[in-house]
């Protein structure tokens, strides 16, 4: 098995927290970490919803069910499958409050799901399992985050990894089963199949709707806009979908893992702020799968590699973020006067990193009018400004300003050491 940067955080949960559950896009490797932990770390009995008659259990008598179980630690498997759960083990955990009693896995985001998330409010603590980092694919556990708010300065790296090895990277994306398909065509048919599963299975569960039958143009839509502001009237003049019914199915494809935003970054600053989020999904290898993409059109398509290439960074550091230290929120900021900053990183103590993402193997200097903008509206609470571009070299343009190879986000600030 592959080590999962985020286990230490999962293990550390256990350790005070009743109930903790582990969700994510379905076939990111919750299962498989979760089996791990309870025969290796946290004996637990291990019990999966997909089982058709442990979930006609459920549904008959869900107190019953939870009560019927010993007093041991217990993995729940698909919970979103059975949200009658949810309160049948509130009322169980008020009885017990014994910290790592219930560990849950789900294939839908509980916070957007209201009755679930208030019925164990105060009782358990969510972590979201991504896709593999680039780090764990090579067995390496990334601190980038955390060195980008630390006052160091950034070392020089023997870059390896060039523009054609990063767009293999993003067209390879980070779902473990696909990564083990030894072809392109093999990965297609993988995706092909995962994405009919989750429209026709998870997205069933979690709504009774008509026009399944449109979901995959609709990806393909938004996978063609990864990296632009959402704009509702657009993309529902382009599929021919109410706006209600469009956004009714982005909270869907939002609650599956599958499409995630990226909100605007603003404060007390006197100039107008762009408030629209940006458009994420949540791996590239699915993005390039949608809209047909080789890596020889990401070679000669600068447009759709930039594109690709931000959301690529955007979810490795969403990844890093989920087991760094200092646990920064993400966003983007565009001023109405057009100044854009791609990514903006703001932890507890105020401090911002804006980042952004060039796919060009030079820099000018005029990739950081949008950082330097943000530095001077902000004043101390700029922490640094960093320019990811495709190049080798580490090139400071002025102070805390640097241009950074994209490789930089897992090669540099790892975190003492490179697990086996």
């Amino acid at each position: 098995m592959i080590y999962r940067n985020i286990t230490l955080r999962l293990t550390e949960a256990l350790s005070d927290s009743p109930v903790v559950l582990l969700n994510g896009a379905r076939q990111t490797g919750k299962s498989t970490l979760t089996q791990w932990i309870a025969s290796e770390i946290h004996s637990a009995r291990y019990i999966t919803l997909d089982d058709a008659g442990i979930l006609a259990a459920i549904r008959h008598d869900p107190e019953g069910f939870i009560s019927g179980l010993s007093e041991g630690n217990v993995v729940l498997d698909e919970v979103q499958r059975a949200p009658e759960l949810f309160l049948a083990i509130k009322a169980a955990v008020d009885r017990n409050r014994r910290p790592g009693r219930f560990v849950l896995t789900g294939s839908a985001n509980v916070m957007l799901l209201p009755r679930l998330s208030e019925s164990l409010a105060g009782r358990m603590e969510i972590i979201t399992l991504w896709p593999f980092s680039q780090g764990e694919k090579e067995s390496i556990k990334e601190g980038f985050v955390d060195a980008i708010f630390e006052d160091t300065v950034f070392s020089q790296l023997k870059i390896k990894e060039g523009r054609d090895s990063i767009i293999q990277k993003i067209i390879t994306g980070g779902y473990p089963e696909a990564l083990y398909r030894k072809t392109a065509a093999r990965q297609k048919a993988w995706f092909s199949s995962y994405i009919t599963t989750i429209l026709q299975r998870d997205v069933r569960d979690l709504a009774n709707i008509e026009g399944l039958t449109i979901m995959p143009r609709l990806l393909s839509l938004l996978s063609a806009r990864t990296a632009s502001l959402v704009n509702f009237a657009e993309i529902s003049r382009s599929i021919g979908l109410p706006q209600s019914t469009l956004k009714r199915y982005m909270t869907l494809l939002e609650t599956t893992f599958l499409v995630q935003t990226l909100p605007a970054w603003f404060t007390n600053l006197s100039k107008r702020i762009v408030k629209a989020p940006k458009l994420i999904l949540n791996d590239t290898g699915l993005i390039a799968h949608l809209i047909g993409l080789n890596e020889e059109r990401m070679k000669t398509d600068a447009g759709i590699f930039g594109q690709l290439l931000e959301n690529f960074v955007v979810m490795e550091l969403r990844k890093q973020i989920s087991w760094s230290r200092a646990q920064p929120q993400i966003f983007h900021y565009r001023t109405q006067t057009g100044r854009e900053v791609d990514i903006i990183l703001e932890n507890a103590d105020g401090k911002v990193v804006g980042i952004e993402v060039k796919a060009s193997s030079t820099i000018t200097g005029r990739e950081f009018n949008g950082l330097r903008t943000l530095s001077e509206a902000i004043g101390k609470r700029f922490q640094r400004g960093i320019v990811l571009y495709t190049g080798p070299e580490n090139i400071p343009f002025g102070p805390n300003l640097n241009a950074l190879p994209v490789s930089y986000l897992w090669r540099y600030g790892i975190e003492k050491q490179k697990r086996k």
